[in-house]
């Protein structure tokens, strides 16, 4: 149920991406470049569920963090951006969302001091389009803080565009042979 799309860059760069078949919906975007010394660095989650430390190598056996600490993590839908933060149980009245121009990021506060956050939208960053606060809206139902940011008209018609020409390729191969890029 997943078409996956790996993009490799000039520059060194990679980026990975997962749609889902029926909806052509976005699931998932990573980011990984070259480190300092020619190999390949560790995957950056953009978009999506973040890789869970227990599934990687046991490098934090003996201390953890906690289960109950806020979970950051963003997952779009067709219309717009949106950044899910469980673990959060104060009601909606104590969170504040605004936009930070002169920075171009989002901040999340609360008025008991409890949690802090700023965060950047990169899909705004890679079409140099400016943040609008009235593009900026928020929920918070079991103990999850939804924020929401409506996709300008020029990121819609971009995506438009890219699911247009997604629809050519042809997939590389249709098992889960590993896939050699030289």
């Amino acid at each position: 149920g997943k078409r996956k799309i790996h993009y490799l860059f000039e520059d060194g760069k990679e980026m990975a991406e997962e749609y889902d078949i029926k909806t052509g919906q976005l699931m998932s975007r990573k980011w990984r470049e070259k480190n300092t010394l020619g190999g390949t660095g560790k995957w950056q989650v953009e978009v999506g569920e973040p890789t869970s430390p227990l599934l990687g190598a046991l490098e934090s056996e003996l201390i953890t963090e906690s289960s109950s600490n806020p979970i950051f993590m963003r997952k779009d839908t067709l219309s717009s951006f949106q950044w899910r933060i469980r673990n959060l149980p104060y009601p909606k009245e104590v969170y504040s969302v605004s936009v930070e121009e002169e920075q171009r990021c989002c901040v999340i506060r609360t008025t008991n001091k409890k949690y802090y956050k700023k965060f950047t939208i990169p899909d705004l960053d890679r079409y140099h389009l400016p943040l609008d606060a009235a593009a900026l809206s928020f929920t918070h139902a079991n103990n999850t803080l939804i924020i929401t940011y409506q996709k300008p008209k020029e990121i819609l018609a971009a995506e438009e565009q890219l699911q247009k020409e997604l629809k050519k390729i042809k997939a590389a191969n249709s098992g889960d042979g590993d896939c050699k890029t030289q």
